[in-house]
């Protein structure tokens, strides 16, 4: 499991959230730290906020789903950005959910099990 967001408090609780529910969390600031991990982490599931520096979420996921050696790694996009344009913009991507802040983080702990246990088509 990687957790990318640029806000600490965010990232924070995500982490704890899916921590406490058993999964092994890493963590990554932005896209490009999250690119720079993603081959040592080897997370089934990466969680990923849009806006943030360096590399935002829309560019990250494409880049994901572009490398063979990422491409089955589920994506849940985690976004303020809530207009319908957005998450069809995302769904064009690939990404596996989307789900937009404030979060319910039962609802993402959900998400986060049905996609682990999920093989990718």
């Amino acid at each position: 499991m990687l957790v990318v967001d640029d806000d600490d408090v965010i990232r924070q609780l995500i982490e704890v959230n899916l921590t406490l529910e058993g999964f092994e969390v890493a963590t990554a600031v932005d896209g490009q730290d999250c690119l720079d991990k993603v081959e040592t982490v080897r997370p089934d599931v990466i969680t990923l906020d849009v806006m943030m520096p360096r590399l935002d979420g829309w560019v990250t996921a494409t880049r994901l789903r572009d490398q063979d050696a990422t491409r089955h790694i589920k994506v849940v996009l985690i976004t303020a950005r809530a207009q319908e344009y957005d998450k069809r913009r995302g769904m064009g991507i690939g990404v596996d959910a989307y789900l937009t802040k404030p979060f319910d983080p039962a609802e993402l702990i959900q998400v986060v099990r049905d996609l682990a246990g999920a093989p990718r088509d």
